[in-house]
C-alpha cells in the first residue's frame, strides 16, 4: 500500500506539513509506505488556457502542452493507492501551488486523461493559520476539485493553528485508517 501526499506548503516544517506529518505517521504505524511530494518546489505552471474557447490538448487528448513537472507528480498519484492533498490556507482558498496544480488536474482528468486516478480514495486537509476561519471553506472548494477529477473523496480535514494539536490525532488515525482501507473501496 502507498499513499501519497501532495503538500501545496511552502514550509517543510510549518503547520500544515506537521498536519501532513501526522497522517503519514498513521499511515506508516499501518504498514503502508508514504511520500510527500512539496509542490512550491516544482515547476508547475498556471493553465495558459490555450486556445480561444480556453482549451488546448488537455480537452482534445486528456493532457497539458506545458512541459513542466505536472505530469511526474500525476504519474505519482496514479501509481499510489490513495492520495492526500495537504494545503495551507490563504483567504479562505487553496494555496496558489495547489491551486495551479488543481486547476491543470481537473482540466486533464475530466477529458480522458483520469487513468489510474477516477475512484482512487483521497483526503483532504486544509490548515489555516491566523484567526482559522478559512479552513472549512477550503475544503469545500478542495473536495469540489477533487471529486471533478475522479477522486473518490473519503475524508476532509480542516484545521486551524489553534485546534492543530488535537488534529494531529485525529490525522493519525485518519492516515491508519486510510491504510487498512481495501483499495475497491
Amino acid at each position: 500500500m502507498k499513499l501519497v501526499i501532495i503538500s501545496g506548503s511552502r514550509n517543510p516544517d510549518g503547520q500544515t506539513a506537521s498536519a501532513a506529518a501526522a497522517l503519514a505517521e498513521g499511515a506508516r504505524s499501518a504498514g503502508c509506505d508514504t511520500e510527500t511530494v512539496f509542490l512550491p518546489t516544482l515547476d508547475i505552471r498556471r493553465c495558459r488556457q490555450c486556445d480561444d474557447q480556453g482549451w488546448g490538448l488537455c480537452r482534445k487528448e486528456g493532457r497539458c502542452v506545458i512541459e513542466d513537472d505536472l505530469v511526474g507528480v500525476v504519474d505519482k498519484i496514479r501509481e499510489a493507492d490513495v492520495v492526500a492533498f495537504a494545503n495551507p490556507v490563504y483567504f479562505g482558498d487553496l494555496s496558489e501551488s495547489m491551486g495551479a496544480f488543481l486547476d491543470r488536474l481537473r482540466r486533464v482528468a475530466i477529458h480522458g486523461g483520469n487513468e489510474n486516478i477516477k475512484g482512487k480514495p483521497a483526503a483532504g486537509i486544509c490548515v489555516a493559520g491566523g484567526g482559522g476561519g478559512g479552513a472549512p471553506r477550503c475544503t469545500v472548494i478542495m473536495e469540489s476539485v477533487l471529486t471533478t477529477c475522479g477522486f473518490d473523496v473519503v475524508d476532509m480535514i480542516p484545521a486551524r493553528r489553534q485546534n492543530l494539536p488535537m488534529k494531529r490525532e485525529v490525522l493519525r488515525t485518519v492516515g491508519a485508517w486510510l491504510a487498512a482501507r481495501p483499495s475497491s473501496g
